[in-house]
This record gives C-alpha cells, sequence and structure tokens, in this order.
C-alpha cells in the first residue's frame, strides 16, 4: 500500500531518530563528537576514556589536559581508536607508556605529550607509527641509554624534533639532550655474511648474522615465515655476537623471501637483510577461464625460478601476440616469486571464443595448461551485415539437368512478366517513401499511438537518459520514481517540442552498424561499441555506442519510442549525442555517440591519488587531475545543464556517474543506464523495487518527493563535490540513513581538500535549504569559466 506524503514523511523520521549512535557512553566531563574526543575538565578522568567501538571507530583526534590523575597510557586504552590520527595529552601526570599502547592506531601521525611527568621513553612505543610531529618539551627526561634514540631522531631531522628544545636531567644539572653524550650506549650494527646465496631447490645455505653495540643486544633471525628446515647456533666473543642459520633442503617457496637478522637494546635497533635466490622448474599455479576486466582477461599464476617463458596456443594453433592480444605481469612483491598475470583481448568477439592453452618453459621444468574464452553471442539474428565474413551467402542450390536447351519463348515471356512487376514495384515504393517523407505520426517502432499535441511550454519534464525497459511505477510513485526507475515524460509538452523544432527520429539501417565489442549491461539489455556507416557526411564510417532493448514488448517499445524522440530533441556539446535507432529486426537500438574514456566517476578516481589502491596495483596510475583541468569539468557539466535548464528539464539523477568522458577530456551529461548495476551502492531502495539517488537528493525530495530545477542545483554542488574529491562517494562514512538524518538536518559535506574556497562558496550556494534561495544555474556557469580563466592559487591547506 503506498504511503501519502504526510506518512512518508513520518515515516522519514521515525527511520532518522535511531540512524546515528548516541555517545551515551562519554564521560560527563569529556565532549565526545562524531571524531573527537576532548577531555578539559581538570582532574576529572584517571585513563583515556575507553569508549566501546561502535563510537570510537571513527575518531581521528582525542586531546585531554590538565589531568592530574592520569599516569599511564596502557595497552588497552586506545584498542577501540583504529582511526586515530591525532593525539595530545598536555599538563597531565603522564608517568608511563607502555610499549604496544599504540599497536592499535598504525594511522597515528601526531603526539603531543608536552608538559607530563616522564623520564623514560623507550624507542619501542613509536618505532612502528608513521610519525610526522612528536613532542615532548617540558618533561623531566633522564639522561640515559633510554632516551638516545631521541638525540639520533632530532640528529635526522624525525617526527619534528630537531625544532624543539629538548633536555634531560643528572642528578645535579639539567642539560639540552642534543649536546649530552651517553656513555656505554650504541645503536646495534648488524651485518649478515652469505657465502652463497643461490641453491637449486633441495640445497642447504648458511648465513652469519655478526652484531656488535652497547649494552650487549638481543639478537634473532625472522624465521616465522620460512618453510624450509633450519639450524641456529649461538657464538659470542666481547662485545661482538654472531648467530649462525643454516638452511637444510631448502624449499621452493621460500624463493625471494627475506631473510632478516634484527638486534635491539636500549639504544634502539638495527637490522641486515638479504634475499633467497632458489632455482626450482616452473609450474602453473592457477589458470581461470575468461572474465571482462576492462579488457577480457585469462588469469593465470605461475611460479618457477629462473622466470618462465610465457606462450599461448588457440584451439591448438599459435596464437600471435599484437597490440590487441597481449600477456601482461601483474608485479606483487609480497609474493616471491609467483607471478600473476593475465592473457589480455582488447574487446573480442564471438569470433574469438575457444579454447586456449598456457604453455610455460624456464629450462628447468615445463608446464601447460587450458582455458575457455566466451566472450559474445552475436546479439543480432541477421548475422549478415553486422559482423562482415561471418556470415555466408547462400548460394543456389543446382536444378536438375532436365533439359540441356533453353525454351527460348518461355524465357522471353518470363522477363516480361519480371519487367512489369518491376515496374508496379518501384510505383509503390515511390509513393510509400513520399508518404513517410512527411515524418507522419505512424510509429516505425512496431506499436501504435495516437498522436499527443500540446501547448504547455512550462511543464517540467524528466530527464533520465536511456533507460527504457523497467516497467513503469505505480500511480502512487509515479511523481517521484519517474526519472529514476523508469522513463516518464509529459507527453503534451514533450510533442510540443518536437512540433516547434520540427525533429525527427533518425533510422539507421541495420547493415550500416558494425560491432565491435561489449562496452556493458543493464537492466534494458547489453551496450555495445560499434562502427556505424553514413553517419556522416565528412566520415565513411565513426565509432558508435550501441544500446540494445532486451525484452522487446508493447510497453517496452512505447518507452523506446517516446525516449528516442525525446533524446533527438537534445542537440547540445555538453549533451551526449543521439544519432538515431535502428528497428529492423531484432533487437530494438538506439545508436549514441561513443566517449571514449566512460564514465566520470571513474575518470576521476583512475586519475586521483587512490589511483593504484582502487586498481589493486594492475595497472601503473594514471597523473592526477590539476585544479584547472577539474575546474573545466566542472565547467562542461554546469554548461550542459544550463541547456537542460532552459528546455524546462529536470535530470533528477544528476550525477559524475551519469557523465562521460570522451578524447580531450570532453563531459557530457548522459550514461548507458548501467548506472545502478554499476553503482549499487548509490541508491537507496524504496519500497523493494524504487532506487533513489539519496545522497545527491535535497531534503525537499528525500521528504516531499519535490524535484525541481532547484534540485537539480542541489544535486550539481555535490557533484562538485564528487569531482574534487576524486570520485568519493559523498557521506561516504555514512550508511544510507544516516546521510538522510544528517541532509534533512541541514549538516553539509566537508570541503575537499582540493577545494579552492571560490568553488566550496559555489557548493554551499548550491546547498540552501530554501530552494528558491539557491545559485542559478547560469550564475554557476559563469563563476565556474571565470576561474576557469583565471584559476586560484591554491595549496592543500584548509583555512
Amino acid at each position: 500500500m503506498a504511503l501519502g506524503f504526510a506518512g512518508w514523511g513520518t515515516l522519514v523520521l521515525a527511520m532518522l531518530s535511531l540512524a546515528l549512535p548516541a555517545f551515551c557512553s562519554c564521560p560527563n566531563s569529556c565532549r565526545c563528537s562524531y571524531a573527537t574526543l576532548q577531555c578539559f575538565e581538570p582532574n576529572s578522568i584517571t585513563s583515556i576514556p575507553a569508549l566501546p567501538y561502535q563510537e570510537s571507530e571513527n575518531v581521528t583526534e582525542i586531546y585531554i589536559e590538565n589531568q592530574d590523575h592520569l599516569e599511564n597510557i596502557t595497552e588497552a586504552d586506545l584498542v577501540n581508536y583504529r582511526e586515530l590520527k591525532n593525539l595530545t595529552v598536555i599538563f597531565c601526570g603522564l608517568v608511563h607508556i607502555s610499549l604496544g599502547a599504540f599497536q592499535h592506531n598504525p594511522k597515528l601521525q601526531y603526539v603531543n605529550l608536552a608538559s607530563n611527568a616522564l623520564e623514560h621513553v623507550s624507542w619501542r612505543v613509536f618505532h612502528s607509527l608513521p610519525l610526522l610531529g612528536l613532542v615532548l618539551k617540558d618533561n623531566p627526561l633522564a639522561c640515559s641509554c633510554d632516551i638516545h634514540w631521541l638525540q639520533l631522531w632530532q640528529f635526522a631531522g624525525r617526527a619534528d624534533l630537531l625544532n624543539q628544545s629538548l633536555t634531560c636531567r643528572t642528578e645535579d644539572h639539567i642539560l639540552q639532550l642534543e649536546t649530552v653524550v651517553m656513555e656505554n650506549c650504541s645503536v646495534p650494527e648488524v651485518s649478515i655474511i652469505a657465502p652463497q646465496l643461490t641453491v637449486e631447490e633441495g640445497g642447504n645455505l648458511t648465513f652469519f648474522c655478526q652484531v656488535s653495540g652497547t649494552p650487549m643486544p638481543a639478537v634473532r633471525w625472522h624465521t616465522d615465515g620460512l618453510n624450509s628446515q633450519y639450524t641456529l647456533e649461538e657464538r659470542t666473543s666481547g662485545h661482538r655476537q654472531m648467530v649462525v642459520l643454516q638452511l637444510v633442503n631448502v624449499s621452493s617457496k621460500d624463493n625471494l623471501q627475506n631473510l632478516t637478522c634484527q638486534a635491539e637494546n636500549r639504544a634502539g635497533p638495527g637490522q641486515d637483510t638479504v634475499k633467497l635466490d632458489i632455482l626450482f622448474p616452473v609450474k602453473i599455479l592457477f589458470l581461470g577461464d575468461a572474465v571482462p576486466q576492462h579488457h577480457w582477461c585469462f588469469p593465470f599464476t605461475v611460479d618457477g625460478n629462473p622466470a618462465p617463458q610465457i606462450r599461448w596456443l588457440y584451439n591448438g594453433t599459435k596464437l600471435p601476440l599484437t597490440e590487441f592480444t597481449y600477456t601482461q605481469l601483474i608485479p606483487d612483491a609480497d609474493d616471491g616469486s609467483v607471478l600473476h598475470g593475465c592473457l589480455f583481448l582488447n574487446k573480442p568477439t564471438h569470433l574469438n571464443n575457444g579454447n586456449y592453452t598456457l604453455i610455460v618453459d624456464n629450462g628447468l621444468g615445463y608446464d601447460s595448461a587450458s582455458a575457455i574464452g566466451k566472450f559474445m553471442d552475436n546479439p543480432f539474428d541477421d548475422l549478415e551485415g553486422i559482423i562482415p565474413g561471418t556470415g555466408s551467402i547462400p548460394s543456389p542450390s543446382h536444378p536438375p539437368m532436365m533439359s540441356v536447351t533453353e525454351n527460348l519463348e518461355n524465357r522471353n515471356f518470363g522477363v516480361s512478366v519480371a519487367v512489369g512487376l518491376a515496374v508496379f514495384a518501384c510505383t509503390f515504393l515511390l509513393i510509400m517513401l513520399l508518404v513517410i517523407n512527411k515524418c507522419g505520426r505512424q510509429s516505425k517502432f512496431g506499436i501504435h499511438r495516437p498522436a499527443v499535441l500540446g501547448t504547455e511550454d512550462d511543464l517540467a519534464v524528466s530527464l533520465h537518459f536511456m533507460n527504457f525497459g523497467a516497467s513503469p511505477p505505480s500511480s502512487a510513485e509515479a511523481t517521484l520514481d519517474s526519472g529514476l526507475s523508469s522513463f516518464i515524460e509529459n507527453p503534451q509538452y514533450f510533442c510540443g517540442i518536437i512540433k516547434d523544432k520540427d525533429m525527427c527520429v533518425q533510422h539507421i539501417k541495420r547493415q550500416d552498424i558494425v560491432l565491435k565489442w561489449e562496452l556493458g549491461e543493464g537492466a534494458f539489455g547489453k551496450v555495445y561499441l560499434a562502427e556505424c556507416a553514413n553517419l556522416s557526411p565528412h566520415n565513411d564510417k565513426m565509432l558508435v555506442a550501441i544500446k540494445t532493448l532486451k525484452d522487446a514488448n508493447d510497453s517496452t517499445r512505447q518507452d523506446f519510442q517516446r525516449e528516442a524522440e525525446l533524446l533527438t530533441v537534445l542537440q547540445h556539446e555538453h549533451i551526449v549525442r543521439f544519432y538515431g535507432v535502428c528497428t529492423d529486426g531484432e533487437p530494438l537500438a538506439m545508436v549514441f555517440e561513443y566517449m571514449k574514456h566512460g564514465d566520470l566517476n571513474r575518470f576521476l578516481r583512475a586519475h586521483g591519488p587512490d589511483a593504484r589502491i582502487l586498481e589493486e596495483g594492475k595497472a601503473p596510475p594514471l597523473g592526477q587531475l590539476t585544479l584547472p583541468q577539474m575546474l573545466q569539468i566542472a565547467a562542461q557539466i554546469a554548461s550542459g545543464m544550463v541547456y537542460l535548464a532552459s528546455l524546462h528539464f529536470v535530470h533528477r539523477d544528476l550525477a559524475t556517474r551519469n557523465c562521460l568522458v570522451g578524447e580531450g577530456m570532453v563531459v557530457k551529461i548522459g550514461d548507458f543506464g548501467m548506472s545502478r548495476d554499476i553503482y549499487s551502492t548509490d541508491y537507496y531502495r524504496v519500497g523493494g523495487r524504487t532506487m533513489l539517488p539519496i545522497r545527491w537528493m535535497p531534503p525537499e525530495s528525500i521528504m516531499y518527493r519535490k524535484f525541481t530545477t532547484e534540485s537539480d542545483i542541489w544535486s550539481f554542488g555535490v557533484v562538485l563535490w564528487e569531482i574534487f574529491t576524486y570520485g568519493k562517494q559523498p557521506w561516504y562514512q555514512l550508511s544510507n540513513s544516516e546521510a538522510i538524518e544528517c541532509i534533512t538536518q541541514g549538516r553539509e559535506l566537508e570541503r575537499p581538500r582540493t577545494c579552492p574556497k571560490e568553488v566550496h562558496l559555489i557548493m554551499q550556494g548550491c546547498w540552501q535549504r530554501e530552494p528558491q534561495q539557491r545559485l542559478n544555474i547560469k550564475d554557476i556557469y559563469n563563476r565556474l569559466t571565470t576561474l576557469v580563466k583565471s584559476p586560484p592559487v591554491y595549496l592543500d591547506i584548509l583555512e
């Protein structure tokens, strides 16, 4: 049963009341928020408050001061603060820090422990942290070997210690730390002597670890990951130690493994490392069937030393490697000698289906394995004219030899009849072409519907590119879902546009389309890259994107026709160009401009600081976008939105995932209807079917189902935020319910680090709670074009 407007609002508010956790475990004397913990009230706590995980998991900063009874930081105090980056404990009674106090805080970068009672601080407390700043001034440090590491860090300029005036105390004096000479105190020096590093599998190796240092260091070999059998022998001579490691019957699993000998004492740590080189025959550990990635990939894993030679067979014959068919290894330093890779096929068709055999050889051994490649079925019933060379022209069967002599009279009579029929057919076709050329209202899509004419030019039309094929929403949901689940528009206003602009949908012949490869798939059907002839008078052929309709019934055919007519109207340099339809035969298809670099969200991520992480190390990172480039991207989208607003179109789902990037970083609004499959986490499912992009929606759209040009302005502000965060998801740290809570209560997305103040002001102008107070899209476009011409000077520091 559908909810009314009032019922919907009540339901949303009821859900939101439970969305965000309350910080019920926060001590009364402290202040706790989503990302910070602050304790200012003097002498109110004796330890760092240990909040439960759900309340501390996002805390990045802890600030505590004036707590005389806070004497220890234990291993249990900071267990749940895994995102902690800044820790400040000042003017307290801190005496001791456990060696493992920060073992659960791998992101901790700034530690301020000034003005406490610390006398001894071990290097082990901070050794594993990525510290950028450590403050220890105004502590009664004892001049002992325990703080020699601080001297070394000062000399090396680590953790900003060089800029601090650190002192230490003897029985009689307070001395500058940098001037103190620590007697009988030196960091261990470690060296490994290896007579032999390379051996075949099953052989033996011996390593000598020599160590010196005062006080006498503790020495150990890191043997936890070794698969080979080994023995250890310790030898001592004065202040020198030696630990002998002998590997027996070495295993190939240890090839390229680092062997580390480590020594440590009160002054600090020292170590040396050697890498094992074990020769063994190559073997194939894994070969999988072809899977679609950016290109199609046969994933494989091989292991062998020396590195093997790799070759491939296709259906039993040698597979030639080209720029379109090639082998690429994916380096992974953590896998030793194991090589991961892919046989990449750049957009193969069904002609490349078959059996692929991997053969490897490294001189010590040989191995082979096979996998299946099934890339695509022919999507069209009519093979001829789509993929040349794959269909054969049927040859006429030879009639039986009944007579060698032709009857000339019969032949002449047959010619006369044929000429007469041809003249009649040509006359009939000429008349039909004249009728069709008038762009009448008769459908060429296999359906019949009456023409609807109208004059209301001020009605808004929902715009969601290329999303036909979904079932229409119920009447109760039609207002909200019309632009989000299926294509719905106001037919009167729409036909008025068609009439005024005198535009007709172009029909493209199937034989002019040559499929290249599959680009993706959505609920409607598949999208292909293709070559299309006779589209442009300047080019014989051009690359296009073909979107097919999977299930063609009367309803989806009607949606198909109405959407094709609507897309024909939209002619702008920053709207993806629609060329026409192909309706002769199945499946029905739309022909669009091909945008080489795909959707903008992926483009941003691939050109951002986390590109290597997102690609999982399988591809080299691309260049990071600059501020002028990001401004150009934003201005192009704004230009397209100015055009849509001039036609009174409401987009309803403006986001970087629904923009495409072409050659020369040209950005256009439009998608191929695949975003809900690829970006399913960007949508919030309502009522089991409707998918709402709530993270891009303003409060009035979430609570009252109101969509206007002003709601598109709000979404454009979120698009700006996406651009300047290199494609991050808005409110990525929150669930959908929590994001709704933040939006409806007036919270704004934080200013991105790479965002200049001028752009952030535009974002804030888009996010005004009252729709009429939001910036006009023309003003936004003018501001952005001004910034493009003269980009602001900006450092990566928030004001």
